[in-house]
């Protein structure tokens, strides 16, 4: 992945996915203090490196939306030539990496020591920390095609033809 644009966002994704998998595979083994708080907090961490990963990178891809044909799912799948092959399939592989062991940890406990819930159900929330950091690397590194200008890009006002009814009573 070195000398690939947005390498360190790569990365990032990579360390991250290896902490959270770390901290829920032993919480899920032990399920015992401190592995559940501990993987709680990873968790958190990760859903709020996420959200704010993916509400900047929806701003900058909301800026580029001027000059770029962004579409949502190219943005957050790099799907569509967004981003190089090695970069999509690893970076995706993460967000089904997220998903699945988020999903295997918080249905792994059938019985949570006799207390409702269970702590293990904060790994569903991580896999916003790969939808965030795919989008982020799309905003800023991702190819998409030029807008098109033209007729589309009319914006008719209040006396335009097109807001006439003269064809009716």
């Amino acid at each position: 992945m070195e000398g690939v644009n947005g390498s360190i966002i790569v990365r990032i994704n990579a360390a991250l996915t290896a902490l959270f998998l770390a901290t829920s595979i032993a919480a899920t083994i032990v399920f015992e203090q401190p592995w559940k708080s501990i993987a709680v907090g990873v968790c958190l961490i990760n859903f709020s490196i996420g959200v704010v990963a993916f509400l900047w990178g929806y701003w900058n891809a909301v800026q580029r939306s001027r000059e770029d044909n962004i579409a949502v799912a190219a943005l957050y799948f790099l799907i569509d030539g967004c981003a190089p092959r090695a970069v999509a399939i690893r970076m995706n592989g993460l967000l089904g990496l997220q998903t699945v062991v988020g999903l295997a940890t918080a249905l792994a406990r059938t019985s949570t020591n006799g207390e409702r819930g269970s702590t293990l159900a904060f790994g569903i929330l991580v896999p916003m920390l790969g939808l965030g950091l795919n989008g982020l690397w799309g905003a800023f590194h991702g190819q998409f095609s030029p807008r098109a200008i033209g007729q589309a890009d009319v914006v008719h006002g209040e006396g335009s033809e097109i807001e006439k009814d003269r064809d009716h009573d």
